[in-house]
């Protein structure tokens, strides 16, 4: 039985908190979660609002606003964001364990990394390779 890949495709809002230092939340974040696999479309709609198209058979929008959350950012908190929040969370995983699919752990590390090569830090060696030999 071959499964319908667009069935398994979801959009949905990721809401930011509007009193966060960071006033344009959503562009940042649009950067990152570009390169995510998984993830088919991100568009930042206005500075606090986001919008997001993601195949749920490899990652979730729990995993998704999870890993944002540790990155730093601050995701909208009102009463109705929440219930939103806990209804999809819980569709999805109802349907990947339907589905028989495993809880995905690679999608968070791709977004740590493109956080890690976008940050500036001084942990890179702007020297050639033939010279980080030599002290």
């Amino acid at each position: 039985m071959e499964r319908d890949n667009t069935s398994f495709v979801r959009s949905r809002e990721i809401r930011f908190c509007r009193l966060h230092p960071d006033k344009n939340q959503a562009q940042s974040a649009s950067l990152m979660l570009g390169d995510v696999e998984g993830v088919s479309h991100v568009q930042p709609v206005e500075s606090h609002l986001l919008h997001i198209r993601y195949d749920i058979s490899v990652i979730t929008l729990n995993i998704i606003e999870e890993t944002l959350s540790e990155l730093g950012y601050h995701l909208d908190n009102s009463l109705m964001n929440k219930l939103k929040r806990a209804l999809y969370y819980y569709t999805e995983e109802t349907q990947r364990a339907n589905l028989g699919l495993e809880k995905s752990c690679c999608a968070d590390k791709q977004m740590f990394i493109n956080r890690y090569l976008k940050r500036s830090h001084g942990c890179r060696d702007e020297r050639p390779e033939h010279w980080r030999n030599y002290l």
